[in-house]
């Protein structure tokens, strides 16, 4: 099944300044998060940010709510976004929801496993825009393919 901008949204899960400092690759996790927000708010997609525990990890890091500034942004105590009913309606009503999170590398295979395990497809950010696009005739091909597929990406 291939990402469709009218049946999708974006899920950007406690990518906050005291948390981002514990992943192996804080600058490219940040750079990478950075970019797939920023295509996908040029695209149009309605995002999601979730916020664990902010008044003690505070909030997300600044430079990501920039790149999608219409981004909502949710809070929880709750480790699981579905198990905190935190999720808006918006969201929800989508068939399809890019995840993105600032896991460390043994986490992040493992949860990439189990989301395998549970049917979700595992894409890359430069499949989700071209997914997103459809066809080099969508209107925002020329700007999105020069601003985020030209040159070495993060």
């Amino acid at each position: 099944m291939l990402i469709k901008p009218n049946q999708a949204s974006l899920l950007v899960i406690d990518v906050q300044e005291k948390l981002i400092g514990a992943v192996s690759d804080p600058a490219g996790t940040l750079a990478r998060t950075r970019w797939l927000m920023a295509a996908t708010a040029e695209l149009g997609l309605p995002t999601v940010i979730s916020e664990q525990y902010p008044k003690g990890l505070g909030p997300t890091v600044a430079a990501l709510k920039q790149a999608s500034p219409e981004a909502q942004v949710v809070e929880k105590l709750h480790f699981s976004c579905v198990a905190a009913q935190c999720l808006p309606a918006s969201l929800l009503a989508r068939e399809q929801v890019i995840v993105c999170d600032c896991r460390g590398a043994h986490n992040q295979a493992a949860g990439i496993a189990r989301m395998r395990d549970a049917g979700a497809q595992i894409v890359t950010r430069e499949m989700v825009l071209f997914e997103l696009l459809e066809s080099s005739g969508h209107e925002q091909f020329r700007h999105i393919s020069k601003t985020y597929m030209v040159g070495e990406q993060p």
